[in-house]
């Protein structure tokens, strides 16, 4: 895909749709702090989805068809770690026992720090691609660890009186023990102090800069135009707060996505160590023959759509099969009833 020089107005039309939702949405249908119900979930659901899919439809028409696919595909996997990413938010809000109708306001601003963080670690990273292109094979190797790594890990507890970031934020910031209604900080004996909800709010976007160090590099394995990338990342955590209601009776049942999610992860880690391989290879083999011909087209660049389209290939096929494994093959009752323990824990919060 040929570098692209975007315009002022690309990226303000891209703010533009999404301050407007976000305001459509908090400041709204969600001015007052709730617990949504299934239909309106499942419609805003729907919404960001379209957006999603409706900027895709902009980048086709302006930029070509090899553009949109780039974007769907890092949409994809973006939106496949998010969704596996509600487990840990699962756990942190059943820890906290947050309140289900306060949720979705610890969610929202999230997001809006998301929206900061990432946009900085995102060009960041595309800063040191540009200026140091062998990082691009620190990500890739860094990718495939983790990839590998989950398929063997099992899923662990939360304890946030180990984590760190609560240590931290409990020693320098004055945090009360418990909830007062939806706000953050209130005063206390004349002092201004954070309430339960501030410290749930910095575990997550604590959390979410921790996803931030696979989701990117994954993304990158995809492509390096920081326009395609912040706004795939940014559609897909956008509807992480809605997905988290959606799938939160759910999100037990999709058990193999986790091992999806690593094959992706390993599969995009080769992928950007491919050309180093490639190189490695032409020194041993040389540049004779049908092989070294194909090494020498591929370095240069020959099957940039061809390499495009069997990346949105494997993630696609790869999350269909661990959705319909997950549902051919229910986790076992042990898990299951463990998970809906702590469910109804949530809900009794």
């Amino acid at each position: 895909m040929n570098p692209i020089e975007y315009q002022t107005w690309h990226w303000l039309l891209f703010f533009g749709i999404v301050l407007s939702a976000l305001f459509v949405d908090i400041g709204i249908v969600n001015r007052k702090s709730h617990a949504p119900s299934r239909k309106e979930t499942f419609a805003w659901a729907a919404v960001w989805v379209s957006l999603a899919l409706g900027f895709n439809a902009f980048l086709w028409y302006e930029f070509g068809l090899n553009h949109a696919k780039v974007f769907f595909t890092g949409y994809l996997i973006e939106l496949s770690l998010s969704v596996d990413n509600l487990f840990v938010f699962l756990l942190i809000f059943g820890y906290f026992r947050v309140p289900k109708q306060y949720q979705h306001r610890v969610l929202f601003w999230g997001i809006m720090g998301a929206l900061i963080m990432r946009m900085i670690m995102i060009f960041a990273g595309a800063e040191l691609v540009d200026r140091f292109h062998w990082i691009i094979y620190v990500f890739g190797a860094f990718l495939l660890y983790t990839g590998l790594k989950m398929f063997k890990s099992e899923d662990e507890g939360f304890d946030p009186t180990e984590s760190g970031i609560v240590k931290f934020a409990t020693r320098y910031i004055r945090i009360t023990k418990e909830y007062h209604e939806d706000k953050f900080i209130i005063k206390k004996d004349g002092v201004r102090t954070g309430t339960l909800l501030l410290l749930v709010l910095i575990v997550v976007e604590f959390t979410d800069v921790i996803f931030a160090v696979d989701s990117i590099p994954a993304i990158f394995g995809i492509t390096t135009d920081r326009y395609i990338v912040y706004t795939s990342n940014i559609f897909a955590i956008l509807g992480l707060r809605t997905f988290f209601f959606v799938l939160a009776d759910v999100a037990d049942r999709f058990h193999y996505l986790k091992i999806g999610l690593a094959f992706i992860l390993s599969f995009i880690g080769v992928k950007m160590l491919l050309p180093l391989i490639a190189k490695g290879l032409i020194i041993v083999t040389g540049e004779q023959g049908s092989l070294g011909s194909f090494i020498r087209l591929y370095l240069n660049g020959e099957f940039k759509e061809e390499v495009v389209n069997i990346s949105l290939g494997v993630v696609v096929t790869a999350i269909a099969i661990s959705v319909i494994l997950s549902l051919l093959f229910p986790p076992n009752q042990k898990n299951a009833a463990g998970t809906s323990e702590h469910a109804v824990d949530e809900r009794s919060a």
